[in-house]
């Protein structure tokens, strides 16, 4: 059996969220799982490794929450791995300089009851 030695517990994603460069407008991908540490993304074409990225992207609604909410916050690359679809990469982010109601924000919908985990 392999052990997971991530520490941030990971929430998957069952309806595409996508994800644009908050400096550009660009579509870069859609997340694949999300804690609130970093993200997995399905991106649609390969990005520069080690680089920042300044994201946005809108959370679902979840129980008390009435509206879905938009983050725009920044991410390091990681690491990126070739998808088996052609054009596609599967590129791990960790994120950077979150504010206090984003951390928030997401630690909420991450840990929302009946969420299913990666």
């Amino acid at each position: 059996m392999m052990q997971d030695f991530r520490r941030a517990k990971r929430r998957k994603v069952h309806h595409p969220i996508p994800v644009s460069d908050a400096m550009t407008g660009e579509m870069v991908g859609n997340i694949g799982n999300l804690s609130e540490s970093g993200m997995l993304l399905m991106a649609s074409g390969p990005l520069v490794n080690d680089a920042l990225y300044q994201f946005r992207f809108s959370l679902p609604a979840d129980g008390a929450e009435a509206a879905a909410t938009t983050l725009e916050l920044g991410a390091h690359l990681l690491w990126s791995d070739q998808a088996s679809a052609p054009g596609q990469h599967w590129i791990g982010f960790r994120f950077i300089g979150l504010g206090e109601q984003q951390l928030a924000r997401l630690r909420a919908w991450v840990n929302q009851p009946g969420s299913q985990y990666a």
